[in-house]
């Protein structure tokens, strides 16, 4: 017997695909014409915006409500300037400012720049508190430690970005801000009671529930006295009994990533994810990056399946296919052209700048940039200073815990030194690197990622630019007297 095509297509209204390279592949445009809600929009997809806006009319040309989401979150994520850097600083940078209408106006423009391109679902603001200095996926992407501070920029995010008629989606609920993991790599654990979840962690997501934002998403987080030995996304006592019954959300649940370790392992496959993630209340299943029309298909067909034996009732998923289906409906293009590029983002990274010490200095430095890598999360975008120097400053390569100091003193001769980093409290060697060289030079420590608690005793000063992007690298420069 064949498969039912109509619980094929109601199956296909829940998943949230992925196509690579820059124009849409028949498979994909196909797949929205039998029901597949939509696509996400990574980098791999994005060369420039004639090419985006032309790849999102091929989406519409085969489902004219198609979902198309991006991960715009400004700041270290961002997908349309994943070749330069984005032009807007991110959440860190915005909560430091604390300035909510900053916050609106920077998520007015991203909005109206991708619904300019055909974008009609943003999988941000990130609404997490970040209350873990040492956490290696949120960080910079959170608007600070403070509920809330975070609670009041969250809401405002949603509403500046809303008003462009582009959907908001705010992460990760319940709360991704206190965990030392990566759930891109494995299931972290939060283990407190759930009056730390509402007085920590879940703050923000009433408020962006009281703003009307549209879309919620899950986190691949393990919290036991809630979601037992599995993921939040996998519970329905964190999103139907927490997050739909006690905040009175109504929008549609997105899941992260069903590819992503935290989920995958919890599951034992994105399939079986799927029907678990549906079975527990979300709405709207993002497969992930690595997407092709059989990996779409054969998620569908295990939704089919479990529907037909018990494991998924089909009124679960036609709510799931008929919230998703709103949520296309209330979103879309709205024709408006997006904002000049009058330097709203530089303002606000350069507002966001915090300098501690002295930087007087006697003469032009060198410039040593510490490696870091990158989360799945923030991709490889460039960062840093380098763009922004003026001509004839010098510029060094330095990995923690390999590069020897004596050579950059040697290469800094009588010059001061700016070292540049990303998370150094947490980099192993990266301290160690920076007294070596105060030992014998003037140093200015320049933190672009979270700056935590800790302090370069030995630096002359210690400048926190939170966040990495295009923004704030200018900011840093220009701060610095860097720039030309």
């Amino acid at each position: 017997m064949g498969q039912d095509p109509g619980l094929r297509r109601l199956a296909l209204g829940t998943l949230l695909a992925a196509y690579p390279g820059p124009v849409p592949p028949d498979w994909a445009v196909d797949l929205l014409a039998d029901g597949l809600a939509g696509h996400t929009l990574f980098g791999t997809n994005i060369h420039d915006p004639a090419q985006v806006a032309a790849a999102t009319a091929a989406l519409r040309a085969g489902r004219p409500d198609v979902i198309v989401a991006i991960d715009e979150e400004g700041g270290d994520v961002t997908r349309l300037a994943h070749a330069t850097g984005s032009p807007y600083p991110g959440n860190a940078a915005l909560g430091t400012v604390d300035d909510p209408e900053l916050t609106r106006q920077v998520y007015a423009a991203i909005g109206a720049e991708l619904a300019a391109l055909g974008v009609t679902l943003d999988l941000a603001p990130t609404v997490d508190v970040n209350t873990a200095d040492e956490n290696p996926v949120i960080g910079t992407r959170s608007f600070g430690a403070d509920p809330k501070r975070v609670a009041v920029h969250s809401a405002a995010a949603v509403t500046g970005l809303q008003a462009t008629g582009v959907a908001a989606c705010a992460k990760h609920f319940p709360g991704h801000g206190a965990t030392v993991a990566d759930s891109h790599h494995e299931l972290p654990t939060v283990d407190v009671p759930p009056a730390v979840l509402r007085e920590r962690d879940l703050p923000p997501f009433a408020a962006v529930v009281d703003a009307g934002v549209r879309a919620v998403m899950t986190a691949h987080i393990r919290v036991p006295a809630l979601t037992g030995d599995g993921p939040a996304t996998f519970s329905r006592a964190v999103l139907h009994d927490l997050l739909r019954v006690e905040y009175g959300f109504t929008g549609a649940v997105i899941t992260d990533a069903l590819e992503m370790k935290g989920a995958v392992l919890a599951a034992g496959g994105v399939g079986t994810g799927a029907v678990r993630a549906l079975a527990a209340g979300a709405d709207l299943l993002c497969i992930g990056a690595r997407v092709d029309a059989e990996l779409v298909e054969s998620v569908a067909a295990e939704i089919v399946a479990a529907i037909g034996d018990g494991r998924l009732a089909r009124e679960r998923v036609e709510e799931a296919a008929g919230r998703t289906a709103a949520l296309a409906a209330a979103s879309g293009p709205t024709g408006a052209p997006p904002p000049a590029a009058d330097g709203l983002g530089y303002a606000a990274a350069l507002r966001a700048v915090r300098v501690e010490g002295d930087l007087t200095r006697s003469a032009a430095p060198l410039v040593v940039q510490v490696h870091a890598t990158s989360t799945i999360a923030e991709g490889r975008v460039p960062w840093g200073l380098g763009p922004h120097l003026a001509a004839g400053i010098e510029q060094a390569r330095a990995v923690a815990g390999e590069t020897d100091p004596e050579q950059l003193r040697r290469l800094a001769g009588d010059r001061p030194v700016v070292l540049v980093g990303r998370h150094l409290h947490r980099l192993p060697g990266a301290r160690e690197l920076m007294e070596a060289l105060a030992a014998t030079h003037q140093v200015t420590v320049v933190e672009m990622g979270w700056p935590g608690a800790w302090r370069p005793g030995a630096a002359r000063a210690f400048v926190a630019t939170y966040g990495a992007s295009h923004a704030n690298g200018r900011a840093a420069a220009q701060t610095l007297g860097l720039t030309a």
